[in-house]
């Protein structure tokens, strides 16, 4: 998608820190963070939003957040993860991403 905010990350023409890459998956720092840690992950593959998703690019993203997580202290301390879909949901961005929170005690909102 030519006018998508994230297939333009993707194709390194707007900068984005990167904490995590592999051949299907980035993920980088949210330019506004809504927690102390706060991360979004994306395929490489463009999609609305998880109902679209592939099952394979769906288990690529998440095995990413857990490699990820694993690999710092946000396993060890807890995290959520987020994906917002749609108007109602407050989604912003329309290609399919997952928000990763830690770093601190996150407010609850159910159980």
């Amino acid at each position: 998608m030519d006018d998508c905010l994230f297939c333009k990350i993707l194709k390194g023409e707007i900068p984005s820190d990167k904490v995590f890459e592999n051949d299907h998956v980035i993920g980088f720092k949210d330019i506004q963070p809504l927690a102390k840690e706060h991360y979004l992950f994306i395929h490489r593959n463009h999609s609305k939003n998880v109902n679209e998703m592939s099952r394979d690019d769906m288990a690529q993203v998440f095995d990413a957040i857990k490699e990820f997580t694993q690999s710092n202290e946000l396993e060890n301390n807890g995290f959520r993860v987020v994906s917002n879909i749609n108007q109602h949901g407050c989604q912003s961005v329309f290609h399919t991403h997952f928000h990763v929170l830690g770093g601190e005690q996150l407010k609850g909102f159910g159980s």
